[in-house]
C-alpha cells in the first residue's frame, strides 16, 4: 500500500493533503455563518445581531479552548486526537443542523470550536513530522492554505447552498465531510504514541522560550493588521471606491486568491529564508494598507491593494507557525494551539479597534490606518527574532507505537533547517 507518511521528492504525504482538507472544513464553518445570518435569525426567532454571537462564541472557543484542549489531550496518541476532534466536529454540526434551540446551537458551536483547536494543535505537529524537516513549513502552509481557501470557495458555496436548501443544509454537509475525513485519516495515518519525554510540564516549560513569544506576537499583529481592514472592507469599497454592491463579492474573491497565493509563497520560501520573507511581507503589508488610505477613492487601485494586502500578510502565517512549533522543541502541541489562539486574538483585536476607528472622525479610512499600524508593529518582533537567530536543534515529536504496517512515519531527529 502506498505510504501516507512518505512521498516522492517534492511531493507531500497523503495525510498532509487530508489534514489540509479538514482545515478547509473548519475554516468554512467559522465564517459561513455570516452568509446565513438572516435565514438563521428568522428560523430561530432571534435578532440578526444576536445570531452573530455564533461567530463570537466560536472565536472565544478557539482562543481559550485551543490551548486547554491541547493539554487535555496530551496523553492521547496524536492520531486518536485528530480522529476524535473530527468526530466531535461532525457531531457538533449534527446538533446544530437538527436543533431549533438557539442556546443549544451556541453550546454546540463552542464545543465545535474546542474540537477545532485540538485538531490544529496536533494537526500541525503531525503534518511537519510526516513532511520532514526540509518541507515542514510547506506542510504547515498547505494546512493553512486549506483554511484560507475556505474563504474563497467554502464560505461562498455554503452561503449559496443555504439560500437554495435552507441554512441547515451546509451544516449537514460539513458533518458528513468531517466524518469522512476522520475515516480517511484513520485509514492512512499509522498509529502514533506520545514520546515518553513529552509531558504537561515539558509543554509548559517550552513557553519560557523568548523566541517563541516573539513569533506569537508577530502572529497576533499581522493577523490584526489584515483583518482590521478586511472586516470593514465592504463600506470602503462601496462608499469610497465607488464599486457597485453586487461586485463586492468579486473583490472578496480577489482577496481570497491573494491570501491563498501568500500562504503558498510563505510555505515554499519559509524553509529557506524565513526572516527575509516575513520581514519583507510585513513591510509590504503595512505599505499596502497605508496606500489604501489615499488611493481608495478609485476602484482599480483599491482592488489591487486589497489583493496585495492579503498576499503579503498571509505570507507570514505558515512561517510564523512553523517557527513557533520548532522553538517549542520536544513539546510542540501546546505551542501549536497557542499559535492558533494568537491568530484568533489578532482577528478579535484588529476588528474591534477598526470598528472604533470607523466610528471616529477617521471614517471609512480608519480601519486601513489601524491595519497599517498593526502591520508596521509586526516588524518589531520579527526584527528581534532575526537578531536572536532562528536556528534550533529542536525536533518535531510524533513518534510511533510498534506496528507491522509498512507505512510508518519516520521520527524526525534531524536538526530543523531554518
Amino acid at each position: 500500500m502506498p505510504s501516507a507518511s512518505t512521498a516522492a521528492p517534492g511531493r507531500m504525504p497523503v495525510v498532509v493533503w487530508v489534514l489540509a482538507a479538514a482545515a478547509f472544513l473548519m475554516g468554512t464553518t467559522e465564517f459561513v455563518i455570516a452568509g446565513l445570518l438572516p435565514d438563521m435569525a428568522a428560523d430561530l426567532d432571534v435578532s440578526t445581531s444576536r445570531t452573530g454571537l455564533m461567530i463570537t462564541v466560536f472565536a472565544i472557543g478557539m482562543i481559550i479552548g485551543g490551548p486547554a484542549m491541547a493539554l487535555a489531550t496530551l496523553r492521547l496518541p496524536q492520531r486518536m486526537t485528530v480522529i476524535l476532534s473530527l468526530a466531535v466536529f461532525a457531531a457538533g454540526h449534527v446538533v446544530e443542523a437538527a436543533s431549533s434551540s438557539f442556546t443549544v446551537i451556541l453550546v454546540a458551536r463552542f464545543v465545535t470550536a474546542l474540537a477545532t483547536g485540538a485538531f490544529y494543535a496536533v494537526g500541525f505537529v503531525l503534518a511537519t513530522a510526516a513532511a520532514g524537516p526540509d518541507k515542514s513549513t510547506r506542510a504547515v502552509g498547505m494546512i493553512m492554505g486549506g483554511l484560507t481557501l475556505s474563504n474563497v470557495i467554502g464560505v461562498p458555496i455554503g452561503s449559496f447552498a443555504g439560500q437554495l436548501i435552507g441554512w441547515r443544509g451546509p451544516f449537514w454537509a460539513l458533518a458528513v465531510l468531517a466524518a469522512l475525513a476522520a475515516t480517511v485519516i484513520g485509514r492512512f495515518l499509522p498509529a502514533t504514541g506520545q514520546n515518553a519525554q513529552v509531558s504537561m510540564r515539558a509543554e509548559i516549560s517550552a513557553l519560557r522560550n523568548t523566541r517563541l513569544w516573539l513569533a506569537l506576537i508577530a502572529a497576533v499583529m499581522i493577523m490584526g493588521g489584515v483583518l482590521a481592514a478586511y472586516t470593514y472592507i465592504t463600506p470602503l469599497l462601496t462608499d469610497r471606491a465607488g464599486i457597485p454592491a453586487n461586485a463586492v463579492p468579486l473583490v472578496l474573491v480577489a482577496y481570497g486568491l491573494g491570501a491563498v497565493a501568500g500562504t503558498t509563497i510563505g510555505g515554499r520560501m519559509g524553509d529557506r529564508r524565513p526572516m527575509t520573507t516575513t520581514i519583507t511581507g510585513a513591510a509590504a503589508t503595512a505599505l499596502a494598507l497605508a496606500l489604501l488610505i489615499p488611493l481608495s477613492t478609485s476602484a482599480a487601485p483599491t482592488i489591487v491593494l486589497v489583493a496585495l494586502m492579503a498576499m503579503t500578510g498571509f505570507t507570514l502565517n505558515p512561517i510564523v507557525t512553523s517557527l513557533a512549533v520548532r522553538f517549542a522543541g520536544d513539546a510542540p502541541t501546546l505551542t501549536a494551539a497557542l499559535t492558533t489562539s494568537a491568530y484568533e486574538t489578532g482577528v478579535a483585536a484588529g476588528s474591534a479597534l477598526a470598528g472604533v476607528a470607523l466610528s471616529s472622525s477617521l471614517g471609512l479610512t480608519g480601519p486601513a490606518l489601524v491595519g497599517a499600524v498593526f502591520a508596521a508593529l509586526t516588524l518589531l518582533p520579527l526584527i528581534a527574532l532575526a537578531l536572536r537567530g532562528t536556528r534550533t536543534d529542536a525536533r518535531v515529536v510524533a513518534q510511533q507505537v510498534p506496528t507491522n504496517r509498512a507505512d510508518e512515519i519516520v521520527p524526525q531527529d534531524a536538526p530543523a533547517q531554518l
